[in-house]
Protein backbone atom coordinates (compact mmCIF):
# COMPACT_ATOMS: atom_id res chain seq x y z
CA UNK A 1 0.00 0.00 0.00
CA UNK A 2 1.17 3.48 -0.90
CA UNK A 3 1.94 5.72 1.71
CA UNK A 4 -0.17 8.97 1.57
CA UNK A 5 2.09 10.46 4.14
CA UNK A 6 4.56 13.25 3.55
CA UNK A 7 7.68 14.19 5.97
CA UNK A 8 6.71 17.60 5.20
CA UNK A 9 3.19 17.09 6.52
CA UNK A 10 4.70 15.13 9.42
CA UNK A 11 6.96 17.64 10.69
CA UNK A 12 4.56 20.83 10.26
CA UNK A 13 2.46 18.43 12.48
CA UNK A 14 5.16 17.91 15.22
CA UNK A 15 5.95 21.32 15.24
CA UNK A 16 2.37 22.67 15.95
CA UNK A 17 1.76 21.52 19.42
CA UNK A 18 0.09 23.69 21.80
CA UNK A 19 1.43 25.08 24.97
CA UNK A 20 0.65 22.95 27.98
CA UNK A 21 -1.92 25.29 30.19
CA UNK A 22 -0.66 23.55 33.10
CA UNK A 23 -4.43 22.75 33.49
CA UNK A 24 -5.55 19.08 33.44
CA UNK A 25 -8.55 19.11 31.21
CA UNK A 26 -7.32 21.72 28.56
CA UNK A 27 -4.14 19.87 28.10
CA UNK A 28 -5.50 16.28 28.03
CA UNK A 29 -7.91 17.49 25.53
CA UNK A 30 -4.84 18.73 23.30
CA UNK A 31 -2.67 15.40 23.77
CA UNK A 32 -5.93 13.78 22.52
CA UNK A 33 -6.02 15.76 19.57
CA UNK A 34 -2.68 16.03 19.13
CA UNK A 35 -2.03 11.89 19.25
CA UNK A 36 -5.30 11.63 17.46
CA UNK A 37 -3.86 13.38 14.32
CA UNK A 38 -0.67 11.14 14.88
CA UNK A 39 -2.54 7.71 15.05
CA UNK A 40 -4.04 8.79 11.24
CA UNK A 41 -0.58 9.22 10.19
CA UNK A 42 0.55 5.46 11.42
CA UNK A 43 -3.00 4.30 10.07
CA UNK A 44 -1.95 5.69 6.36
CA UNK A 45 0.98 3.43 6.65
CA UNK A 46 1.87 0.32 5.61
CA UNK A 47 1.60 -2.15 8.58
CA UNK A 48 5.03 -2.51 10.30
CA UNK A 49 6.28 -5.41 8.41
CA UNK A 50 5.46 -3.89 5.19
CA UNK A 51 7.46 -0.99 5.92
CA UNK A 52 10.42 0.42 3.34
CA UNK A 53 13.02 2.24 5.27
CA UNK A 54 11.66 5.54 4.01
CA UNK A 55 8.18 4.93 5.60
CA UNK A 56 9.47 3.25 9.04
CA UNK A 57 11.47 6.50 9.50
CA UNK A 58 8.33 8.52 8.99
CA UNK A 59 6.47 6.07 11.44
CA UNK A 60 9.38 6.47 13.69
CA UNK A 61 8.89 10.44 13.63
CA UNK A 62 5.40 10.58 14.64
CA UNK A 63 5.68 8.14 17.74
CA UNK A 64 8.87 10.32 18.93
CA UNK A 65 6.67 13.55 18.19
CA UNK A 66 3.27 11.90 20.17
CA UNK A 67 5.97 10.32 23.22
CA UNK A 68 7.56 13.86 23.00
CA UNK A 69 4.07 15.63 24.50
CA UNK A 70 3.02 12.75 26.31
CA UNK A 71 6.41 13.35 28.78
CA UNK A 72 5.35 17.00 28.99
CA UNK A 73 1.74 16.34 29.83
CA UNK A 74 2.85 13.39 32.28
CA UNK A 75 5.46 16.28 33.89
CA UNK A 76 3.01 18.38 34.71
CA UNK A 77 -0.11 16.14 35.10
CA UNK A 78 0.95 12.42 36.85
CA UNK A 79 -0.40 12.90 40.12
CA UNK A 80 -3.59 14.50 39.02
CA UNK A 81 -4.05 11.61 36.64
CA UNK A 82 -3.04 9.36 39.20
CA UNK A 83 -5.48 10.81 41.71
CA UNK A 84 -8.34 10.82 39.53
CA UNK A 85 -8.11 6.76 38.49
CA UNK A 86 -7.67 6.13 41.73
CA UNK A 87 -10.61 8.35 43.32
CA UNK A 88 -7.96 10.00 45.30
CA UNK A 89 -5.65 7.33 46.32
CA UNK A 90 -8.91 5.23 47.88
CA UNK A 91 -9.05 2.35 45.11
CA UNK A 92 -6.15 0.31 44.52
CA UNK A 93 -5.98 -0.93 41.05
CA UNK A 94 -3.57 -3.28 39.99
CA UNK A 95 -1.05 -2.15 37.04
CA UNK A 96 -2.87 -3.79 34.27
CA UNK A 97 -6.55 -2.09 35.49
CA UNK A 98 -4.58 1.28 35.88
CA UNK A 99 -2.95 1.76 32.39
CA UNK A 100 -6.47 0.72 30.86
CA UNK A 101 -8.02 2.85 33.12
CA UNK A 102 -5.59 5.30 32.07
CA UNK A 103 -6.16 4.88 27.99
CA UNK A 104 -10.16 5.29 28.55
CA UNK A 105 -10.35 8.45 30.49
CA UNK A 106 -7.16 10.55 29.00
CA UNK A 107 -7.25 9.11 24.82
CA UNK A 108 -3.65 9.31 23.85
CA UNK A 109 -2.06 8.89 27.08
CA UNK A 110 -1.43 5.17 26.97
CA UNK A 111 -2.54 2.53 24.38
CA UNK A 112 -5.89 0.86 24.71
CA UNK A 113 -6.38 -2.54 25.21
CA UNK A 114 -7.77 -3.32 21.44
CA UNK A 115 -4.26 -1.33 19.96
CA UNK A 116 -2.45 -3.27 22.66
CA UNK A 117 -4.46 -6.77 21.87
CA UNK A 118 -3.26 -5.53 18.27
CA UNK A 119 0.25 -5.96 19.11
CA UNK A 120 -0.66 -9.89 20.24
CA UNK A 121 -0.95 -10.67 16.29
CA UNK A 122 2.71 -9.54 15.48
CA UNK A 123 5.97 -10.78 16.47
CA UNK A 124 8.12 -8.16 18.45
CA UNK A 125 10.41 -6.69 15.65
CA UNK A 126 6.65 -6.34 13.82
CA UNK A 127 4.97 -4.44 16.54
CA UNK A 128 4.95 -0.68 16.95
CA UNK A 129 6.19 -0.58 19.68
CA UNK A 130 2.97 0.62 21.70
CA UNK A 131 4.28 -0.73 25.18
CA UNK A 132 6.79 2.00 25.21
CA UNK A 133 4.18 4.33 25.79
CA UNK A 134 3.08 2.32 28.93
CA UNK A 135 6.62 2.54 29.85
CA UNK A 136 6.74 6.38 29.92
CA UNK A 137 3.51 6.52 32.25
CA UNK A 138 4.51 3.50 34.26
CA UNK A 139 7.69 5.25 35.21
CA UNK A 140 6.40 8.86 35.69
CA UNK A 141 3.72 7.12 38.33
CA UNK A 142 6.66 5.90 40.14
CA UNK A 143 8.69 8.74 40.10
CA UNK A 144 5.79 10.70 42.08
CA UNK A 145 6.34 9.32 45.92
CA UNK A 146 2.76 9.26 46.60
CA UNK A 147 1.41 8.22 43.33
CA UNK A 148 4.48 5.51 43.50
CA UNK A 149 4.51 4.20 46.80
CA UNK A 150 0.28 3.90 46.63
CA UNK A 151 0.74 1.70 43.44
CA UNK A 152 3.24 -0.55 45.30
CA UNK A 153 1.02 -0.75 48.16
CA UNK A 154 -1.82 -2.02 45.42
CA UNK A 155 0.70 -4.24 44.02
CA UNK A 156 1.40 -5.88 47.00
CA UNK A 157 -2.21 -7.04 47.54
CA UNK A 158 -3.35 -10.19 47.29
CA UNK A 159 -4.67 -11.29 43.68
CA UNK A 160 -8.56 -11.76 42.87
CA UNK A 161 -7.42 -15.28 41.89
CA UNK A 162 -5.19 -16.41 45.16
CA UNK A 163 -8.17 -15.13 47.22
CA UNK A 164 -10.53 -17.30 45.20
CA UNK A 165 -8.22 -20.43 45.77
CA UNK A 166 -6.85 -20.04 49.26
CA UNK A 167 -10.24 -21.55 51.23
CA UNK A 168 -9.42 -25.01 49.13
CA UNK A 169 -5.86 -24.33 49.64
CA UNK A 170 -6.44 -24.06 53.54
CA UNK A 171 -8.62 -27.31 53.25
CA UNK A 172 -6.68 -29.50 50.72
CA UNK A 173 -3.16 -28.15 51.26
CA UNK A 174 -2.20 -28.79 47.60
CA UNK A 175 -2.90 -26.34 44.69
CA UNK A 176 -2.08 -27.36 41.12
CA UNK A 177 -1.72 -24.33 38.92
CA UNK A 178 -0.96 -24.53 34.80
CA UNK A 179 2.77 -23.96 35.27
CA UNK A 180 3.35 -24.24 39.50
CA UNK A 181 2.81 -26.91 42.04
CA UNK A 182 2.09 -25.90 45.66
CA UNK A 183 2.24 -28.07 48.28
CA UNK A 184 1.98 -27.66 52.13
CA UNK A 185 3.78 -30.52 54.56
CA UNK A 186 3.43 -29.37 57.96
CA UNK A 187 4.36 -25.57 58.26
CA UNK A 188 6.71 -25.45 54.86
CA UNK A 189 4.89 -24.89 51.69
CA UNK A 190 6.28 -26.25 48.92
CA UNK A 191 6.59 -24.26 45.36
CA UNK A 192 7.72 -26.48 42.02
CA UNK A 193 7.91 -24.51 38.74
CA UNK A 194 6.64 -26.96 36.40
CA UNK A 195 7.38 -25.31 32.72
CA UNK A 196 9.04 -28.48 32.14
CA UNK A 197 9.27 -27.16 28.21
CA UNK A 198 11.16 -24.74 28.85
CA UNK A 199 13.51 -25.38 31.66
CA UNK A 200 11.12 -23.40 33.60
CA UNK A 201 11.60 -20.44 31.59
CA UNK A 202 8.92 -17.50 33.02
CA UNK A 203 6.72 -16.01 30.59
CA UNK A 204 3.39 -15.14 30.98
CA UNK A 205 1.72 -17.48 32.59
CA UNK A 206 4.34 -18.62 34.86
CA UNK A 207 4.64 -14.94 36.36
CA UNK A 208 0.57 -15.01 36.70
CA UNK A 209 0.94 -18.58 38.59
CA UNK A 210 4.07 -17.73 40.86
CA UNK A 211 2.05 -14.60 42.24
CA UNK A 212 -0.74 -16.57 42.71
CA UNK A 213 1.02 -19.18 45.00
CA UNK A 214 3.19 -16.65 46.67
CA UNK A 215 -0.13 -15.14 47.97
CA UNK A 216 -0.87 -18.52 49.01
CA UNK A 217 1.37 -19.27 51.05
CA UNK A 218 1.38 -15.95 52.61
CA UNK A 219 -2.55 -16.14 53.16
CA UNK A 220 -2.25 -19.66 54.46
CA UNK A 221 -1.45 -19.11 58.18
CA UNK A 222 -0.56 -22.67 58.37
CA UNK A 223 2.50 -22.31 56.55
CA UNK A 224 5.18 -20.19 58.24
CA UNK A 225 7.87 -20.96 55.75
CA UNK A 226 8.20 -20.74 52.01
CA UNK A 227 10.48 -23.17 49.26
CA UNK A 228 11.00 -22.26 45.96
CA UNK A 229 12.27 -24.92 43.60
CA UNK A 230 12.32 -26.02 40.23
CA UNK A 231 10.63 -29.60 39.20
CA UNK A 232 11.53 -31.78 36.49
CA UNK A 233 12.11 -30.73 32.97
CA UNK A 234 11.50 -32.13 29.78
CA UNK A 235 14.89 -30.69 27.68
CA UNK A 236 16.85 -33.80 26.16
CA UNK A 237 20.28 -32.27 27.81
CA UNK A 238 18.51 -32.20 31.30
CA UNK A 239 15.92 -34.90 31.06
CA UNK A 240 14.68 -36.19 34.29
CA UNK A 241 16.63 -33.68 36.16
CA UNK A 242 14.93 -30.92 38.24
CA UNK A 243 15.82 -26.94 37.12
CA UNK A 244 15.23 -23.81 39.22
CA UNK A 245 14.96 -21.62 36.01
CA UNK A 246 16.44 -20.97 32.56
CA UNK A 247 15.14 -17.10 32.71
CA UNK A 248 12.71 -15.05 30.71
CA UNK A 249 11.64 -17.16 27.71
CA UNK A 250 13.46 -15.55 24.85
CA UNK A 251 11.09 -17.47 22.22
CA UNK A 252 8.60 -15.96 23.85
CA UNK A 253 9.77 -12.35 23.68
CA UNK A 254 10.65 -13.16 19.56
CA UNK A 255 7.03 -13.86 19.07
CA UNK A 256 5.71 -10.77 20.83
CA UNK A 257 4.56 -12.86 23.98
CA UNK A 258 5.91 -11.24 27.11
CA UNK A 259 3.97 -8.25 28.03
CA UNK A 260 5.48 -5.27 29.13
CA UNK A 261 2.34 -4.94 32.12
CA UNK A 262 1.48 -8.13 33.16
CA UNK A 263 5.40 -9.94 32.89
CA UNK A 264 8.02 -6.76 32.87
CA UNK A 265 6.57 -5.15 35.47
CA UNK A 266 4.00 -7.24 37.30
CA UNK A 267 7.15 -9.72 38.10
CA UNK A 268 8.79 -6.64 40.14
CA UNK A 269 5.98 -5.55 41.87
CA UNK A 270 4.25 -8.27 42.15
CA UNK A 271 5.59 -11.48 43.59
CA UNK A 272 9.31 -10.71 43.77
CA UNK A 273 8.18 -8.15 45.83
CA UNK A 274 5.62 -9.64 48.04
CA UNK A 275 7.92 -12.43 48.72
CA UNK A 276 10.59 -9.46 49.92
CA UNK A 277 7.95 -6.85 51.67
CA UNK A 278 5.49 -9.23 52.25
CA UNK A 279 1.83 -9.03 51.57
CA UNK A 280 -0.43 -6.46 52.47
CA UNK A 281 -3.64 -7.07 53.82
CA UNK A 282 -4.98 -3.47 55.07
CA UNK A 283 -2.65 -0.95 52.54
CA UNK A 284 -4.73 1.98 54.31
CA UNK A 285 -4.83 1.31 57.86
CA UNK A 286 -2.10 0.87 60.90
CA UNK A 287 1.71 0.70 60.34
CA UNK A 288 3.56 -1.48 57.76
CA UNK A 289 4.54 -4.34 59.82
CA UNK A 290 0.29 -4.46 61.15
CA UNK A 291 -0.52 -4.25 57.48
CA UNK A 292 1.96 -7.00 55.65
CA UNK A 293 2.18 -10.69 56.49
CA UNK A 294 5.79 -11.91 56.17
CA UNK A 295 7.29 -14.73 56.48
CA UNK A 296 10.74 -16.70 55.27
CA UNK A 297 11.31 -18.11 51.88
CA UNK A 298 14.13 -20.61 50.68
CA UNK A 299 15.28 -21.32 47.33
CA UNK A 300 16.55 -24.49 46.14
CA UNK A 301 18.69 -24.85 43.45
CA UNK A 302 19.27 -27.90 41.71
CA UNK A 303 21.16 -27.65 38.01
CA UNK A 304 21.37 -23.90 37.65
CA UNK A 305 19.53 -20.47 37.68
CA UNK A 306 19.95 -18.15 35.03
CA UNK A 307 18.32 -14.68 34.56
CA UNK A 308 15.41 -14.34 36.72
CA UNK A 309 16.08 -17.58 38.81
CA UNK A 310 18.93 -16.15 39.59
CA UNK A 311 16.82 -12.57 40.56
CA UNK A 312 15.07 -14.40 42.42
CA UNK A 313 17.12 -15.97 44.92
CA UNK A 314 18.66 -12.32 45.94
CA UNK A 315 15.33 -11.84 47.94
CA UNK A 316 15.19 -14.94 49.66
CA UNK A 317 16.23 -15.67 53.40
CA UNK A 318 18.24 -19.21 52.79
CA UNK A 319 19.60 -20.37 49.30
CA UNK A 320 20.56 -23.82 49.35
CA UNK A 321 22.79 -24.80 46.19
CA UNK A 322 23.46 -28.07 44.47
CA UNK A 323 27.31 -28.84 44.25
CA UNK A 324 26.73 -29.18 40.25
CA UNK A 325 24.97 -26.35 39.66
CA UNK A 326 26.23 -22.57 39.09
CA UNK A 327 24.05 -19.24 39.02
CA UNK A 328 24.39 -16.52 36.25
CA UNK A 329 22.71 -13.12 34.87
CA UNK A 330 23.26 -13.01 31.34
CA UNK A 331 22.00 -9.54 30.56
CA UNK A 332 24.79 -8.61 28.39
CA UNK A 333 24.29 -11.42 25.81
CA UNK A 334 20.38 -10.70 25.81
CA UNK A 335 20.76 -7.03 25.82
CA UNK A 336 17.68 -6.35 28.44
CA UNK A 337 18.16 -5.54 32.36
CA UNK A 338 18.11 -8.18 34.55
CA UNK A 339 15.16 -6.91 36.50
CA UNK A 340 16.22 -5.39 40.07
CA UNK A 341 19.49 -7.87 39.92
CA UNK A 342 21.66 -4.25 39.48
CA UNK A 343 20.34 -2.71 42.62
CA UNK A 344 20.37 -5.37 44.88
CA UNK A 345 23.43 -7.96 43.47
CA UNK A 346 26.13 -5.32 44.30
CA UNK A 347 24.83 -5.17 48.04
CA UNK A 348 25.52 -9.16 48.42
CA UNK A 349 29.00 -9.36 46.45
CA UNK A 350 30.53 -5.87 45.64
CA UNK A 351 30.76 -3.74 42.33
CA UNK A 352 33.35 -5.50 41.18
CA UNK A 353 31.92 -9.07 40.83
CA UNK A 354 28.50 -7.25 40.11
CA UNK A 355 29.65 -6.32 37.26
CA UNK A 356 31.82 -8.75 36.20
CA UNK A 357 28.51 -10.81 36.31
CA UNK A 358 26.16 -8.26 34.68
CA UNK A 359 27.99 -6.54 32.17
CA UNK A 360 30.22 -9.61 31.30
CA UNK A 361 28.48 -12.60 31.87
CA UNK A 362 30.54 -14.25 34.66
CA UNK A 363 28.41 -17.23 35.58
CA UNK A 364 29.31 -18.49 39.54
CA UNK A 365 29.43 -22.19 39.67
CA UNK A 366 28.64 -23.57 42.79
CA UNK A 367 32.61 -24.56 43.28
CA UNK A 368 33.71 -21.04 42.87
CA UNK A 369 34.74 -19.63 45.94
CA UNK A 370 32.76 -16.05 44.93
CA UNK A 371 29.31 -18.71 45.58
CA UNK A 372 29.09 -18.34 49.37
CA UNK A 373 28.28 -14.38 48.66
CA UNK A 374 25.29 -15.71 46.87
CA UNK A 375 24.04 -18.98 48.72
CA UNK A 376 24.19 -20.29 52.01
CA UNK A 377 24.86 -23.78 52.03
CA UNK A 378 26.25 -26.27 48.88
CA UNK A 379 25.38 -29.87 48.91
CA UNK A 380 24.99 -32.82 46.80
CA UNK A 381 22.25 -33.70 45.09
CA UNK A 382 21.45 -36.28 47.48
CA UNK A 383 21.47 -34.31 50.05
CA UNK A 384 19.13 -31.05 49.06
CA UNK A 385 16.07 -32.11 50.36
CA UNK A 386 17.25 -32.60 53.95
CA UNK A 387 18.85 -29.66 53.78
CA UNK A 388 15.97 -27.61 52.65
CA UNK A 389 14.16 -29.71 55.48
CA UNK A 390 16.66 -28.61 57.83
CA UNK A 391 16.85 -24.63 56.67
CA UNK A 392 13.11 -24.98 57.19
CA UNK A 393 12.73 -25.98 60.89
CA UNK A 394 15.42 -23.31 61.43
CA UNK A 395 13.66 -20.67 59.91
CA UNK A 396 10.66 -21.33 61.33
CA UNK A 397 11.03 -19.07 64.34
CA UNK A 398 8.34 -16.03 65.63
CA UNK A 399 11.54 -13.77 65.53
CA UNK A 400 12.58 -14.46 61.75
CA UNK A 401 9.58 -12.61 60.24
CA UNK A 402 10.11 -9.52 62.29
CA UNK A 403 13.86 -9.42 61.67
CA UNK A 404 13.96 -10.32 57.96
CA UNK A 405 11.28 -7.16 57.73
CA UNK A 406 14.47 -4.80 58.94
CA UNK A 407 16.85 -6.73 57.24
CA UNK A 408 14.69 -5.85 53.92
CA UNK A 409 13.93 -1.84 55.44
CA UNK A 410 17.40 -1.45 56.01
CA UNK A 411 19.22 -2.98 52.74
CA UNK A 412 16.38 -1.84 50.46
CA UNK A 413 14.47 0.83 51.52
CA UNK A 414 10.64 1.33 49.92
CA UNK A 415 11.62 4.67 48.03
CA UNK A 416 15.13 3.37 46.95
CA UNK A 417 12.73 0.67 45.05
CA UNK A 418 10.36 2.70 43.90
CA UNK A 419 12.91 5.46 42.12
CA UNK A 420 14.54 2.29 41.11
CA UNK A 421 11.70 0.99 39.42
CA UNK A 422 10.75 4.39 37.73
CA UNK A 423 13.78 4.09 35.78
CA UNK A 424 13.77 0.37 35.06
CA UNK A 425 10.23 1.13 33.54
CA UNK A 426 11.40 2.68 30.99
CA UNK A 427 15.32 1.50 30.04
CA UNK A 428 13.77 -2.29 30.15
CA UNK A 429 10.69 -1.45 27.56
CA UNK A 430 12.85 0.35 25.67
CA UNK A 431 15.16 -2.58 25.57
CA UNK A 432 12.72 -5.10 24.40
CA UNK A 433 11.77 -3.15 21.22
CA UNK A 434 15.73 -2.26 20.35
CA UNK A 435 17.42 -3.43 17.24
CA UNK A 436 20.04 -5.57 18.65
CA UNK A 437 17.59 -7.52 21.47
CA UNK A 438 15.59 -7.96 18.53
CA UNK A 439 18.29 -9.08 16.20
CA UNK A 440 19.26 -11.53 18.87
CA UNK A 441 16.31 -13.00 19.79
CA UNK A 442 15.41 -13.42 15.92
CA UNK A 443 18.84 -14.89 15.59
CA UNK A 444 18.11 -17.36 18.79
CA UNK A 445 14.58 -18.72 17.06
CA UNK A 446 16.56 -19.39 13.95
CA UNK A 447 18.87 -21.69 15.39
CA UNK A 448 16.15 -23.48 17.76
CA UNK A 449 14.09 -23.69 14.24
CA UNK A 450 17.11 -25.11 12.52
CA UNK A 451 18.14 -27.84 15.42
CA UNK A 452 14.57 -28.75 15.24
CA UNK A 453 14.51 -29.70 11.63
CA UNK A 454 17.73 -31.59 12.22
CA UNK A 455 16.25 -34.21 14.43
CA UNK A 456 13.31 -34.29 12.92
Amino acid sequence: MASTVTREAVARWASATASPTGRLAEDAAALARFVAQGERFIGSLPVKAARDDSAQRLADDVHAACRDVRRGFLARHTEGVYDELTAGRTRYPRLPELVYAAADRYPGLVPTRAQIDAELLHIQAHKEGREIDQGLFCGAVLRSAAAGRHLIDAMLLPTRRSRELVDAFRGSGRLELPSVLVERRGTVAYVTFRNAHSLNAEDNRLIADLETAVDIVLLDDQVHVGVLRGGHVDHPRYRGRRVFSAGINLHDLRNGNISFVDFLMSRELGYIHKMLRGLSTAPADGSWPERTVQKPWIGAVDTFALGGGMQLLLVLDKVIVDSAAFLGLPAADEGIVPGVANLRLTRLTGGRLARQVILGGRRIHATDPEVRLLCDEVVTTEAMDEAIERAARELDAPAVAANRRFLSLAEEPLDLFREYLAEFAVAQVGRAYSHDVLAKVERRWQQSRARERATA
